[in-house]
């Protein structure tokens, strides 16, 4: 089955940190997921946890990954990036697909 996100190379090595330093049992992985829609829009969620039985479960870079079957298409094309800044860190999702909108 094709793997519906990326995730960056910033990213990666953020999550493997998470999971060295964070005590993250050896029997969960990445959930990657979506909350909401409607009006307020649909939010990306990102976490910890065991297999259920409607994921799909995909490896990147050696990186377990969930993702329920119900979310798949929402996050096709996506791709986890980590961002560092001065005044805010965090893990952000990016369709690469859309272009950036530059403001005039």
């Amino acid at each position: 089955m094709l793997i519906p996100i990326q995730i960056t190379e910033k990213a990666q090595e953020e999550i493997k940190n998470i999971i060295q330093h964070k005590n993250i049992p050896t029997d969960y992985f990445l959930r990657v997921g979506v909350k909401g829609g409607g009006c307020g829009g649909m939010s990306y969620l990102l976490g910890f946890d065991k297999p259920k039985e409607d994921d799909q479960q995909f490896e990147i870079e050696g990186i377990q990954v969930l993702i329920e079957k119900k979310h798949y298409m929402f996050l096709m094309g996506m791709q986890v990036d980590f961002y560092e800044g001065n005044e805010a860190r965090g893990f952000t999702f990016i369709n690469p697909d859309i272009p950036k909108r530059h403001d005039q």
